[in-house]
């Protein structure tokens, strides 16, 4: 078996130096292939479109001929056939330190030729056990004071045509905005494009963890994130992730319609679901909450001084101003002026 520390500095030293992940009962890894299923709209719509590279590593939970819980035996047959269907290279990975190198090559090689996903399959006891420090302490639980109140009745609430006008009026000091995917990024397109707006095109719900890694990543940078409500509803864990990192310069807006409006209009739940208490209770440092432009545009121009991370939750109208043209800019072009304008 391998120590988890001479693992890990395999990569470091080959700049791989952002790690994040999720739960895993048998290893420090990204994911276990539970949670790959989970993973497979943001690296279709996200990763492959983007071409954003990502190193996976995936513990074999349920492999065939192991003894494991019930809920592990189909996935860890299928994990292979799942990478092979999505265009994604595997390996296992060897339980030597020694013969990871070769490995490691054959990953860079693929990415520095593709700029995609490559997948490594960790099976059981590959990693000597480990004993993590446990979870930071929370200093900032206080629950922040929610400011502002809803005053306007649906139909008299802005379009979020002009919501999103005035975020782009307010934000010109080259804050780097991220919107999530449909009419939001559609629209802050339309009003003109700019090399430090990034639109996701897919990956429902993900802008929020997209904009929570560039402000981790970027510390003197302010990170605004135009979500909308469907959005925030389909991966909510999120706010509390954002909460526990607890990024100042982080501002975190939900355009909220009470509708997937980009789909046809269906409602949401957002009519019963308080997105400001929901951040104030995930320990965000300030919470705006708003339904006219006056107070939307008050209380932005509160958060860029407020510490964050901030979250504003913005009610709209599903009133339609115009009818937004998808960006005709390749993705892998746009993430490159992304990064270019980083």
């Amino acid at each position: 078996m391998i120590e988890v520390n001479d693992f890990i500095n395999k990569f470091e030293r080959r700049g791989y130096n952002f790690w994040t992940g999720v739960p895993c009962s048998i290893t420090v890894a990204i994911c276990q292939n539970a949670g790959l299923g989970n993973m497979v709209n943001p690296l279709t719509s996200l990763n492959h479109v983007f071409h954003i590279p990502s190193i996976l590593i995936i513990t074999l939970r349920g492999a065939p001929g192991q003894k494991d819980a019930p809920q592990h035996a189909f996935m860890g047959a299928i994990t292979q056939d799942i990478l092979n269907t999505l265009r994604i290279p595997c390996r296992i990975l060897p339980d030597r330190l020694d013969e990871i190198d070769s490995i490691l090559n054959e990953a860079d090689d693929y990415i520095a030729e593709r700029s995609l996903p490559y997948a490594l399959i960790m099976k059981r006891e590959t990693i000597a056990p480990y004993q993590s420090g446990g979870s930071k302490p929370c200093t900032y639980y206080d629950k922040a004071h929610v400011t502002g109140d809803l005053e306007n009745e649906p139909s008299k609430r802005p379009s979020r045509n002009q919501a999103i006008k005035i975020i782009r009026a307010i934000f010109t000091s080259g804050e780097l905005i991220v919107a999530t995917t449909g009419k939001a990024g559609r629209e802050l397109y339309d009003l003109g494009h700019r090399s430090n707006q990034f639109y996701l095109l897919g990956a429902m719900g993900c802008a929020s963890a997209v904009g929570l890694g560039l402000a981790l990543c970027l510390s003197k940078r302010k990170v605004v994130v135009i979500d909308g409500d469907g959005a925030a509803l389909m991966r909510m864990g999120t706010l509390a992730t954002i909460g526990y990192y607890h990024p100042d310069n982080l501002i975190h807006i939900i355009l909220d319609n009470e509708s997937h409006e980009s789909t046809g209009g269906q409602p949401t739940v957002s009519t019963c679901t308080d997105f400001a208490q929901v951040a104030a209770a995930c320990s965000y440092g300030a919470v705006f909450r708003c339904d006219s432009e006056s107070s939307l545009s008050k209380s932005l121009k509160s958060a860029l001084s407020a510490h964050g991370p901030v979250c504003i939750h913005a009610k709209i109208s599903t009133r339609k101003d115009t009818s937004p043209g998808r960006p005709d800019i390749p993705p892998p072009v746009l993430k490159e002026q992304f990064m270019a304008y980083i």
